[in-house]
């Protein structure tokens, strides 16, 4: 007789999914299934592109501190909240963004290199 708590492919898809969600930071509430959100370098600026299907313009807020991104969104069905770290520090009142069919782009200017400081 076979013991079912050791059969290490039972319930193999809910393990995944249970670990990808750890990674992601995602839960069910989320469309983390769904969503897809890319960072681009593009020299002086900064673009990311957020799918998020389902939302309309009126239901997404974003706030930026200049290192980080924050996208929340919610449609009739779904919330979603997430924190995207930029690559670089950006200027966040440079940020222009736009929505169309279900896609998200923010563009941000890079924000100046720190000036020096002269010791005497």
């Amino acid at each position: 007789m076979r013991d079912e708590r050791d059969d290490p492919f039972d319930n193999i898809f809910d393990e995944i999914e249970r670990m990808m969600n750890e990674m992601t930071g995602s839960d069910s509430t989320g469309f983390a299934s769904e969503t897809h959100v890319d960072v681009y370098d593009e020299g002086e600026t900064i673009r990311l592109v957020a799918d998020l299907p389902g939302v309309e313009k009126d239901g997404i807020d974003l706030k930026c501190d200049g290192e980080m991104l924050t996208i929340s969104a919610a449609s009739d069905r779904r919330e979603f909240d997430e924190r995207i770290r930029l690559p670089v520090r950006v200027d966040e009142h440079s940020a222009d963004a736009s929505f169309n069919n279900g896609v998200l782009q923010v563009t941000f200017a890079k924000a100046e290199d720190s000036a020096p400081i002269d010791v005497e």
